[in-house]
């Protein structure tokens, strides 16, 4: 893995997915987004890994995009410099949001522009106390792109959510978890065992069912009541045969802690 921009260890049921270009605060260029895709398809389709961490080489998270590489790109045909998003971004949000299994995100350090997308595409995050967080994009005369526009005003709010696009003005982990940005905030130096503890509670836990809940979560913003206890009825008449659902009510009635494996 030597020379890698993106490091793909297992370790039992978890996955740690890491951003391997610290000197550069892990700054997305086009080898980190592809390896980038490339690791997360791999777990996404992965049996044996049942939860997956994604965090940052060094101090940092992600500084969003490599602006060195995004300037050239301006330079060389400034009509395609922005296919990355559809053809880069867009399927790695998509994988981090969508694949049947939970992910967590270990922020720290700087997380701004797409780094901030990326994050709030994973399904829970533990912050470091001293991460600095921001939008980005409007500091370069740019709008959101990655998902962001979605996944932050879910979070803040619209109202919140204009005010952090249009000034564009850097904020604190813990004002993000006081403005709605679910997370946990650890010291700095708890970032990585945090994270990691709270990866492998999620991994012995009723993935088939976290699979589940993930799609209601995100398909119940386009759908009204009616189609949203519908596709209820339907997820949970495909878990109630699960041996996992069973194993539990089992467990449940003979005071015993229940044992998750995904079947």
């Amino acid at each position: 893995m030597n020379g890698a921009a993106v490091l793909l260890e297992r370790d039992g049921a978890v996955a740690t997915v890491t951003l391997n270009r610290p000197e550069r605060r892990n700054a997305l260029d086009a080898k980190t987004k592809l390896q980038l895709r490339l690791a997360l398809e791999d777990v996404a389709g992965d049996a044996s890994v049942r939860a997956v961490l994604l965090a940052g080489a060094g101090r940092a998270f992600c500084a969003g995009q490599d602006l060195a590489e995004h300037a050239a790109a301006l330079r060389e045909n400034a009509a395609h410099a922005f296919d990355t998003v559809e053809e880069d971004y867009a399927p790695v949000v998509r994988l981090l949001a969508t694949m049947p299994k939970p992910v967590v995100a270990a922020v720290g350090g700087t997380c701004v522009g797409a780094g901030l997308a990326l994050a709030l595409a994973c399904d829970l995050r533990v912050f470091a106390e001293d991460a600095v967080l921001g939008t980005a994009f409007g500091a370069i005369g740019l709008t959101c792109d990655s998902g962001l526009s979605a996944t932050l005003t879910r979070s803040v709010g619209e109202s919140r959510a204009r005010e952090l696009v249009l000034l564009a003005e850097p904020f604190t982990a813990r004002q993000a978890v006081e403005w709605g940005v679910a997370g946990r905030l650890v010291p700095q130096d708890e970032l990585a065992p945090a994270a990691r503890e709270l990866a492998e509670r999620l991994a012995a836990g009723p993935t088939l069912a976290y699979a589940e809940s993930k799609r209601l979560i995100a398909d119940s913003w386009g759908r009204d009541l009616g189609a949203t206890l519908a596709a209820e009825a339907r997820a949970q008449a495909r878990l109630g045969l699960t041996a996992d659902h069973a194993g539990a009510v089992a467990a449940f009635l003979s005071k015993r802690r229940p044992a998750f494996d995904g079947r």
